[in-house]
């Protein structure tokens, strides 16, 4: 199939282009078989490139002979496209239509060629060859029982696990396990405490029971003799009712040494519902003070970032203040479980909160632990189509925002660098999001066939647009407050199309400028010590 045969109008000309905020233009639209092209008359001034994988819903309007057509788009921007003549607007319609949903094969980053060196290396920041050197002395190893995938599907080829523990054991754990998810180690802390995740044990009605399970959770705790802690991101109600479909959580009586706690987080489902209600009420420009706020409430984003960053504390308290094995799941251990042991290693580790530290911890507790970007991440707010659509990433990045408004000294990264995994996570040329798993990125060979969005974030031209000017390394844990007064709506994320751009810059400047001064200053005061030092030790007294 030829991408041409898709096109059925290439290029149209007399088309006007609409955008909040921004002053209606006239220009010729052209189609390609990746981008919409949008090119102004007045000296091309004004140049439109949008990825047909960023449209996540095309509505179409006539009156008379002119059609407008209302593209929503992934990172949340609305544009308004009146073309001249129904028949041109239907087929520019129809192709876009089509080349938006093409296969994971026929997407631009199979065919993207930067104009950079991309470096191989990116595409494994994280590597558990070096990480073990760390961890041996405290009693783990590496795992390559999953080499081929038929034990999990989802989980990396590469796993750690107790060194106490075999291999058949993990076989018979992950036969009990969701989706073959065993447990396996997330985070060791500095004090030497685990913090572990899997899948949901399935017990069901029946109450089945691993005893080969129970004797791998047991390991974790090592031969302190303390007791673990289970943290289970669903309410007692939904864990029960899951029994009835085969789930279910860890008796008491089979798991002795552990304590269960719930602390329920909203269901893929549910958070894509409170996305869509959110987004209504932030394009909704007629809604007052009152009502803004009331639309705000209703649809519980930040109630939701809320239950998450409380959870990710009280993992992180487990592990650094009573220094106790945490062992994290809730359905599948693909979305809230890994929302809280990331953001758990954000407040507890000061590497993660480097920007290298930071892409490394997303390539190994989202990426390779098999969040489901493919199917989360294959429709927005707009779209109706909600099966397996959330955006369990995007509440994630806004957590992490949270910690940054509250911490803004404590990160390398700034707000721009969230927005950007965003915006690439759910329409790219890169290929790092493509796939669910390890597993399907080796079979589409990313590796050899696209480029890592590491690398153009690593490129020393790219990179001091996603630093913190006011990063200042922070080697202590950060305690962030989850009460409602703390937590603010992210408008960088959600109003940026709504607000004036050269507002939001205007306020970057004066930040780097006021960062820039202040470490001028301290330059100054480090130099006069320097000096009152010197004149010190060449006085000789009286």
């Amino acid at each position: 199939m030829e991408f041409a045969d898709l096109i059925k109008t290439p290029k149209v000309d007399e088309v006007l282009l609409q955008r909040p905020l921004e002053p209606k233009v006239v220009g010729t639209l052209c189609l390609t078989g990746h981008h919409l092209i949008f090119s102004s008359r007045q000296d091309n001034s004004e140049e439109l490139w949008l990825l047909h994988r960023n449209v996540d819903v095309l509505e179409k309007r006539f009156i008379g002979t002119v059609g407008t057509l209302t593209l929503k788009c992934k990172d949340l921007r609305i544009i308004h496209f009146d073309i001249q003549g129904m028949e041109e607007c239907l087929n520019v319609a129809a192709s876009v239509e089509v080349l938006s949903t093409l296969n994971t094969s026929l997407m631009y980053p199979f065919f993207h060629r930067p104009m950079f060196e991309a470096i191989k290396e990116d595409w494994q920041l994280y590597n558990p060859s070096e990480e073990i050197k760390r961890l041996s002395s405290l009693g783990w190893r590496l795992s390559d029982i999953n080499k081929d995938y038929s034990l999990c599907p989802t989980y990396p080829a590469v796993i750690m696990v107790p060194d106490t523990i075999e291999d058949d054991v993990l076989q018979k754990s992950a036969a009990f396990r969701q989706l073959g998810r065993f447990p396996v180690l997330s985070y060791c802390h500095h004090n030497g405490v685990a913090l572990l995740r899997c899948g949901q044990p399935l017990i069901g009605t029946v109450m089945r029971r691993c005893k080969e399970d129970e004797r791998l959770v047991n390991a974790a705790l090592g031969t302190s003799g303390k007791r673990g802690y289970i943290l289970d991101t669903r309410s007692p109600q939904v864990a029960q009712q899951a029994k009835t479909r085969g789930g279910g959580f860890e008796p008491d009586a089979h798991y002795p040494q552990w304590r269960r706690i719930h602390r329920s987080i909203e269901r893929p489902q549910g958070l894509q519902e409170s996305f869509m209600k959110l987004l209504e009420a932030c394009n909704d420009t007629s809604a007052g003070v009152d009502r803004w706020l009331s639309r705000l409430d209703a649809c519980n984003w930040l109630g939701h970032i809320k239950d998450v960053l409380t959870t990710a504390c009280v993992a992180a308290q487990c592990l650094d203040r009573e220094g106790t094995v945490v062992l994290v799941h809730g359905n599948e251990g693909t979305d809230s479980t890994l929302q809280v042991t990331a953001l758990a290693q954000l407040i507890l580790q000061p590497e993660g909160r480097g920007l290298r530290g930071f892409l490394t911890l997303l390539e190994r507790e989202w990426l390779q632990a098999g969040h489901p970007f493919q199917e989360r991440c294959a429709r927005s707010a707009y779209s109706t189509k909600t099966r397996q659509q959330a955006p369990s990433f995007l509440l994630f990045l806004d957590c992490c925002h949270q910690l940054l408004l509250q911490f803004p000294c404590s990160f390398e990264f700034s707000e721009e660098l969230l927005i950007c995994l965003f915006e690439h996570s759910y329409a790219s040329q890169f290929g790092t999001f493509l796939g669910s798993n390890e597993q399907e990125r080796k079979q589409l060979k990313l590796q050899h066939k696209t480029v890592s969005l590491w690398s153009w974030i690593n490129q020393p031209t790219v990179q001091p647009q996603y630093l913190n000017p006011l990063y200042e390394p922070n080697s202590h844990v950060i305690w962030p407050s989850v009460a409602p007064q703390s937590l603010h709506f992210w408008e960088g994320a959600f109003l940026r199309w709504c607000r004036s751009a050269e507002e939001s810059e205007r306020a970057r400047d004066e930040t780097r400028r006021l960062a820039n001064k202040h470490s001028q200053l301290q330059a100054r005061v480090w130099a006069l010590r320097e000096q009152l030092a010197e004149l010190e030790r060449n006085d000789p007294g009286p």
